[in-house]
């Protein structure tokens, strides 16, 4: 039976379970919606319907391939609070407030500085620490029982082999528990008392156990399955371009719910942290300058429930009419959170026009992204995105002569997982196919539209002293 690695990647909106051969070749994907529980303490995430569906996948993907490790990759912003039975408070879900009426100091006044953390103050649970804050203030009985603070990949981690990790890429993904510069945890830990929450680091890469016993009898795994300590998803995606050393792109679209713009030469001068300009922090603890919106949600709003991919013809109509969405259309994050979104111009009639409208946008805001960045060097796009026939291309001819390439797998997280695998005989990804450079679209009028679309953002800005470059 062919040897392989099972990947499971949860996502913001969807869930996934891959199964990938030693030369990362996928087998066998299986997904399910990651649906949020609104009812109990407060909405959180169902882990136990998630894990039902993950171990009863296992099982059946245990029947196609011998499954020798498998590595957890999740979305940010999410932890667990455990015992040694389990969970001793739900998960919460990061799209809900988690303001206090405590008489305990404000969160805002504890949190350290943006040049501490490089991690803004963003809305609902997007900061981590908010999140632990309000749990601690509002549930302090089941907090104290507390043991350790998991990030969401190690919950799964520890879940699958008991054995309780830390690792920084998902420390330092707008948490405000982390501070890059210095490789340790900002002053938020200790003035909270989550120290001794805290489990030893290890890199993503680390084999931290074997699956449980229970766990291989139940799904017929093998007894020596290792479990990987595991890793952020919009860090997966920038496994395979880490190494410096070759002239592959060096700004990496990470798409999904969200879309993250991340630069990895670019230096941390040009983070303003109202802007949600950040510093995620790669595997290796590097600190990555980041831009980004919720582009997946935000496309799903403007193309509707059934979407139909257009044509370059519903493209240029839109040029021609001067019809565009402008920012924003989704509850938290980005640059222009808190704005109604609206559309100027006609609307599309058409399931493709609306197609079309979300992609124009979007190539749009990426723009904004990456100028906002100083990005340089030749952008890959990973992810969701590279199933749109038209985004890579028209931001091709959006960015001033700069190479754009796609990655041909469509699933940046799922070949991070593998790169986490074979990190010592692939640390970057070498053995998996190179990303294709993409021709521009060029569309009739473009350069008017962008420059119009351009000028109907500029008072939306929530600190409008930032220009274009």
């Amino acid at each position: 039976m062919i040897d392989a690695l099972a990947v499971f990647d949860i996502g913001k909106t969807n869930i996934k379970l891959s199964l990938v051969d030693a030369q990362g070749h996928e087998l066998a994907v299986r997904r399910r919606a990651n649906e949020v529980v609104q009812g109990g303490f407060y909405p959180h995430h169902d882990v136990d319907a998630i894990e039902a569906w993950l171990l009863s996948t296992l099982s059946e993907l245990a029947q196609q391939a011998y499954i020798s490790a498998i590595v957890p990759v999740t979305h940010g912003a999410t932890a667990a609070l455990v015992d040694e039975h389990g969970l001793v408070l739900p998960i919460a879900d990061y799209e809900q407030s988690f303001r206090t009426s405590s008489p305990s100091p404000e969160y805002e006044a504890l949190r350290p500085a943006f040049d501490h953390t490089f991690s803004p103050s963003l809305g609902l649970g997007l900061n981590l620490g908010r999140q632990l804050y309000w749990l601690q203030q509002t549930y302090p009985e089941a907090f104290g029982r507390a043991h350790r603070l998991l990030m969401y990949p190690q919950y799964w981690a520890w879940r699958l082999c008991g054995v309780a990790a830390a690792e920084v890429t998902s420390l330092g993904c707008h948490t405000d528990l982390w501070q890059p510069s210095d490789g340790t945890y900002s002053s938020l830990v200790a003035s909270c008392g989550w120290t001794q929450l805290m489990p030893s680091l290890h890199p993503a890469w680390a084999e931290l156990g074997w699956l449980h016993p229970h766990l291989v009898r139940q799904t017929g795994l093998p007894s020596d399955c290792r479990i990987l300590c595991g890793i952020h998803d919009s860090n997966a995606s920038l496994l395979r371009y880490l190494d410096r050393s070759d002239n592959g792109p060096r700004v990496v679209l990470s798409t999904g719910t969200w879309l993250i713009a991340a630069a990895l030469d670019g230096g941390l001068d040009c983070l303003r942290e109202q802007s949600d300009m950040l510093a995620n922090v790669n595997a290796r603890g590097e600190a990555i300058a980041c831009m980004r919106f919720m582009g997946g949600r935000e496309f799903a709003e403007l193309a509707g429930s059934t979407p139909h991919v257009c044509n370059e013809a519903d493209l240029q109509a839109l040029v021609d009419s001067q019809s565009m969405a402008l920012p924003c259309f989704s509850g938290c994050g980005g640059p222009f959170a808190g704005r109604q979104g609206h559309i100027s111009g006609s609307v599309p009639e058409t399931a493709a026009g609306r197609y079309a409208l979300a992609t124009l946008y979007c190539v749009l805001m990426t723009e904004y992204c990456l100028e906002h960045l100083q990005a340089s060097g030749p952008v890959v796009v990973e992810g969701s995105f590279t199933a749109n026939p038209y985004f890579a291309p028209l931001l091709a001819a959006t960015s001033g002569g700069r190479e754009v390439f796609c990655s041909e797998d469509g699933s940046g997280t799922t070949m991070g997982g593998w790169i986490l695998r074979h990190w010592r005989e692939h640390p970057h990804g070498a053995a998996l196919p190179a990303p294709k450079a993409v021709a521009p679209l060029r569309l009739r009028g473009w350069e008017s539209y962008r420059q119009a679309w351009r000028h109907a953002v500029t008072p939306l800005l929530r600190n409008e002293d930032i220009p274009f470059f």
